[in-house]
């Protein structure tokens, strides 16, 4: 399957000097269109207060429409109806944004991450999962990890052969309780979009450059922190191990995002 990488989405948080973007997978199917996150929609412009709250304050979303995922398919040639399938790492309002721009198609998350979001428990969930960004009554399509296989040492891993074989669904709370990972085979490599496990390189990759606003956002967000700071140990292994066959990617990292692109605007 043929892999594009997208910036649908630059934040600016405080003290963060690069900044921030939402890393989006466009993926070519044999049966259509495929997206890993939506990012910041068109709609988030029209009703920033509603859509994405009070967190916006600190993380400053630029909300420009040519960043938008649906804007970005139609610059490819493509039309919004192409997109069938949309895979969520979790439902956060800057992974889910552009849902609504894309309402014919349907959106894989995990049972888990379905039913905290749609069914929040504390105070901090009902900020966290605002129901505007849902209003538009999305296809849902839950899923349980821990039904599959495993895939590549993470134990609850589920294969989306309903999109199209080599997408799989991976189990990876911490962040959210539902939170999760997607790989996706783009021939000769596999993609893995780690969604919000880490924020930035330098958690993974050893080199300890992390702004500590960052640091300290992902805390605050964080439904497990212990979680959390196993998937950085587990991801920095994956990363140390330099599988020549595995692109590791995450939501927010423009390093990441700008190496990604080095390996060519297609991959596979």
């Amino acid at each position: 399957m043929k892999v594009r990488h997208l910036n649908c989405g630059t934040m600016r948080p405080w003290r963060t000097p690069e900044g921030l973007v939402c890393h989006v997978l466009l993926i070519e199917t044999p049966n259509g269109l495929a997206l890993v996150d939506s990012g910041l929609g068109l709609l988030d412009r029209k009703y920033p207060g509603k859509r994405f709250g009070p967190a916006r304050h600190y993380v400053r979303p630029v909300f420009d429409d040519a960043e938008a995922a649906v804007s970005q398919v139609r610059a490819l040639g493509h039309e919004p109806a192409d997109v069938r399938d949309i895979v969520l790492t979790h439902f956060d309002a800057d992974h889910i944004g552009g849902l609504a721009d894309f309402p014919h198609a349907r959106v894989h998350l995990t049972a888990a991450e379905h039913q905290i979001a749609y069914h929040p428990a504390t105070l901090k969930e009902r900020e966290r999962y605002r129901p505007a960004s849902r209003a538009h009554g999305p296809h849902i399509v839950a899923h349980d990890p821990g039904a599959g296989d495993a895939w590549r040492g993470f134990a609850s891993a589920i294969e989306l052969t309903d999109i199209a074989p080599g997408i799989v669904l991976i189990g990876l709370p911490g962040h959210s309780r539902g939170h999760a990972a997607v790989a996706v085979d783009a021939g000769d490599h596999w993609v893995l979009h780690v969604g919000d496990s880490f924020y930035h390189h330098g958690q993974v990759d050893g080199s300890g450059d992390v702004p500590r606003a960052l640091t300290l956002m992902e805390r605050v967000i964080a439904q497990d922190w212990k979680r959390v700071r196993d998937n950085h140990d587990r991801l920095a292994e994956m990363w140390a191990a330099h599988e020549p066959d595995l692109l590791l990617v995450n939501a927010h990292c423009p390093t990441l995002l700008r190496n990604a692109g080095m390996k060519g605007a297609d991959q596979g």
